[in-house]
C-alpha cells in the first residue's frame, strides 16, 4: 500500500517517512495527478484554503474511489477542531479515518498505522478470492 500525503509544516512529511513505506507527496503546484491504486492519504490540520489542494487531488480522476482510508495529524489541545481536515475529508468523499496522531507521530503511532495499513491490505486481498 502507497500512501499520499500533504504536508505544509513537514510533520506529515516526517510521520511518512518515518514509516518506511512508498509515499507520494501532493503540492501545491501540481494537486492535479491520478493515482491508480488503492492509496491512504495523509493530511495535517489546516483551515480550507491552506488544505485546498487535497480536496484538487482527491476530486482529480478516480482519486477519491481509490483512497482507502484516511490518517490526520493535529493538535490534541484543538478539541473538536483536532484532526478536523481529515474529518471533513472523510465525511465528504465516505473515506474511513483509519488512524490519527499528534504532529508527526511517535515510533508507538508509526507501529499501530503500519498495522492500520496491513490491515486494509488483507481486507483488500480476501475482496479479490
Amino acid at each position: 500500500m502507497i500512501l499520499v500525503y500533504y504536508s505544509l509544516g513537514g510533520n506529515v512529511e516526517r510521520f511518512c517517512q518515518n514509516t518506511g513505506l512508498i509515499s507520494i507527496e501532493i503540492t501545491e503546484t501540481n494537486p492535479f495527478f491520478e493515482i491508480l491504486v488503492d492509496y491512504v492519504l495523509v493530511v495535517p490540520t489546516y483551515d480550507a484554503i491552506a488544505t485546498e489542494p487535497i480536496w484538487d487531488f482527491l476530486n482529480t480522476g478516480k482519486n477519491a474511489k481509490n483512497c482507502v482510508g484516511i490518517a490526520g495529524s493535529g493538535n490534541i489541545n484543538f478539541d473538536d477542531l483536532y484532526i478536523f481536515t481529515a474529518k471533513d475529508l472523510s465525511k465528504e468523499f465516505n473515506i474511513p479515518i483509519i488512524y490519527d496522531f499528534e504532529y508527526f507521530g511517535t515510533k508507538r503511532d508509526v507501529e499501530n498505522f503500519k498495522r492500520e495499513v496491513e490491515k486494509l491490505e488483507v481486507s483488500k486481498t480476501n475482496q479479490y478470492k
